[in-house]
């Protein structure tokens, strides 16, 4: 694939920029009880039930991470208590980026606008987003949307905010369920894949893969 150009590059924040450590935290909270197995068997229904919390109408995402965990609690046969989940939520704002993050975005951003358009809360992003070191042009979230990513509102809104459309923006990801399956129905034609090992390859949806973010400047030529 050629030297991609775009007004904008737009990006999912946790996960791809920031390590979303979601796991760890449910290890912290659990791994005394479960063994091995079941505390896999756990971090994976707990990050289902995410998705499937975000899926209907727009609600804060700290009932997104306390139902999600309800939830999986109650499957797995262990004890829920609220404050487990207000502690995860918590942790959230404190959580830094990938290490090959900070250099690869600085290089593009000499360049070309930075966007974020990501599944966070407006209190908790600007937190996440300090760490990141590289200026943005702009931050959008779910709460200002109303509306969480894969559902198409938030990239609607992004649009709308940016005056741009699809064939303006690279979107960048490593989650193909919550942006890359979403920006290939709306018509967004420049994606990138950062491979983190959260989900297997699908060139369906017509991507540039990175291992990481150190290889985004060659995308664009930089």
């Amino acid at each position: 694939m050629g030297v991609i150009k775009a007004k904008y590059v737009t990006f999912d924040c946790h996960g791809t920029l920031i390590y979303f450590a979601m796991d760890k935290a449910a290890r912290a909270l659990y791994g005394d009880t479960l063994d091995e197995t079941a505390m896999q068997r756990f971090i994976t229904h707990f990050s289902a039930y995410r998705l499937d919390e975000i899926l209907g109408a727009w609600k804060p995402y700290a009932e997104v991470v306390h139902n999600a965990l309800e939830r999986s609690c109650r499957r797995n046969g262990v004890a829920f208590r609220p404050e487990d989940a207000r502690w995860i939520y918590e942790q959230i704002p404190s959580w830094g980026p990938h290490p090959d993050v900070p250099a690869g975005l600085a290089k593009v951003a000499k360049e070309i606008p930075l966007v974020i358009l990501s599944n966070a809360q407006n209190d908790q992003i600007p937190h996440n987003v300090a760490r990141l070191g590289a200026p943005f042009h702009a931050v959008y979230t779910a709460e200002q949307a109303q509306s969480y990513k894969p559902r198409m509102k938030g990239f609607d809104y992004m649009f709308d905010m940016l005056g741009c459309g699809p064939e303006d923006v690279c979107h960048v990801s490593s989650s193909f369920r919550y942006d890359l399956m979403t920006a290939h129905d709306l018509g967004i034609k420049n994606k990138v894949w950062v491979n983190r090992g959260h989900e297997p390859p699908n060139p369906y949806y017509g991507y540039t893969e990175i291992k990481d973010i150190s290889g985004l400047p060659g995308v664009f030529g930089l």
